[in-house]
């Protein structure tokens, strides 16, 4: 079963981000808690962490994409 890094609620405001920076490859080992991807709003930058322990199957938006809140961005 795979689960999927999503964009989180980042506020009443916020209702996309941009894809800054993938911190891994797709076929890498990740730890839960591991961080995996950077997203940038008008905000602030944050990294998102591994929600589950596994390997990074599908990387499913490129870096420089914006996204709405919700999409799945990996899993």
């Amino acid at each position: 079963m795979s689960t999927s890094i999503v964009v989180p609620q980042l506020g009443n405001e916020i209702e996309e981000a941009e894809v800054t920076e993938w911190l891994g490859k797709e076929g890498e080992s990740v730890a839960e808690g591991d961080p995996v991807v950077v997203i940038t709003t008008t905000k602030m930058s944050m990294e998102l962490e591994a929600p589950a322990a596994g390997t990074l199957k599908k990387i499913a938006v490129d870096e420089g994409e914006l996204v709405g809140v919700g999409a799945t961005l990996g899993e």
